[in-house]
């Protein structure tokens, strides 16, 4: 009895590792909408698709951005201007891939577009803070998959949204985390609607990795503006303490935790789309693995007290 476990487990570890293995064929025939591709994930992702053979559609804030994706990549590759948190220019980009893909049709849509700043404590915050933030990250993923979502369907083919392991456990304050739950939500549900239509919707989860998001020096100029633009009383209930020590404990976690090989991040996303058998969650990363998910699966009490433990107080704090 003490093997059989071991044994099963690993006999399964193996099964998964075998069915996952093979992949979509007629990729050149496979039209992919990526959004977010003028750096990061969604640049790296949109050229390793390409480089496979699908017909990639790149979606791009920036001018700059189109054009050198444009360079590095093959003639197969289109670029289109996109705001996903412009309802206007999401359904024109997406009248756009209709009258591209004719009769083919579109395989999958990557949501990939998203934003990190603002973060901090929630009463350092407006409520515009909180209302951009999740219409980029939440709002954009839902209109973006909405706009295409019947071109999918016709095809089978996949939705891949890009959460965040912080989108099972919130860490921090701030709207990231609330929007990062609600992308989840969203993909829990669409799962279940599009499984009737035999497409498979897949949600990526990664912990930190070394990208414009976790770039210390932009979360702390950040912090920093908030901290400067916040009324006398609250910096006194915190104190400059908290504030500096916030900016240090800031940069030692992404020293420690943030991986820089962002393509481990990309081949899962790559796995979404072009694998027979996708999953349903890629949990990406070893601090998501091993510290951030099973922390999620703990009692509120321990986490809140683990939380406590490892951040810094406010000078008011009665902890």
């Amino acid at each position: 009895m003490f093997l059989l476990i071991p044994g099963l487990v690993l006999l399964w570890l193996v099964y998964r590792w075998y069915k996952e293995r093979e992949r979509v064929t007629n990729k050149r025939d496979k039209y992919v909408y990526i959004t977010g591709c003028d750096t990061g994930f969604g640049n790296l992702l949109a050229k390793h698709l390409d480089k496979l053979g699908f017909s990639v559609i790149a979606g791009c804030y920036t001018e700059k951005g189109e054009d050198e994706l444009k360079k590095s990549a093959s003639d197969r590759l289109t670029t289109l201007h996109l705001n996903v948190t412009d309802s206007e220019s999401v359904a024109k980009a997406a009248a756009f891939i209709k009258d591209l893909v004719g009769q083919k049709y579109l395989w999958a849509v990557v949501n990939n577009a998203g934003v990190g700043l603002p973060s901090g404590p929630n009463d350092w915050l407006t409520i515009d803070d909180f209302k951009f933030m999740i219409d980029v990250n939440l709002i954009g993923v839902i209109d973006v998959t909405l706009s295409v979502l019947p071109l999918i369907k016709k095809t089978r083919g996949r939705v891949v949204n890009m959460a965040s392991v912080f989108g099972r456990i919130s860490a921090f304050g701030g709207p990231y985390c609330v929007s990062k739950f609600g992308v989840e939500a969203f993909t829990d549900s669409l799962r279940l609607n599009m499984a009737h239509f035999g497409v498979k919707v897949s949600c990526l989860e990664p912990g930190f990795f070394k990208t414009g998001l976790t770039d210390v020096t932009i979360l702390q100029n950040g912090f920093t503006k908030l901290w400067e633009r916040l009324p006398q009383d609250v910096r006194d209930d915190y104190g400059s303490t908290f504030f500096e020590d916030s900016l240090v404990l800031c940069e030692g976690r992404l020293k420690q935790l943030a991986d820089g090989n962002l393509m481990k991040v990309v081949n899962c996303m790559e796995h979404a789309v072009s694998a027979v058998h996708p999953r349903a969650r890629y949990t990406v990363g070893w601090d998501a693995k091993f510290v951030w998910l099973p922390l999620s699966y703990m009692p509120t009490w321990f986490t809140d007290k683990f939380f406590h433990s490892t951040n810094h107080k406010p000078k008011v704090s009665v902890l």
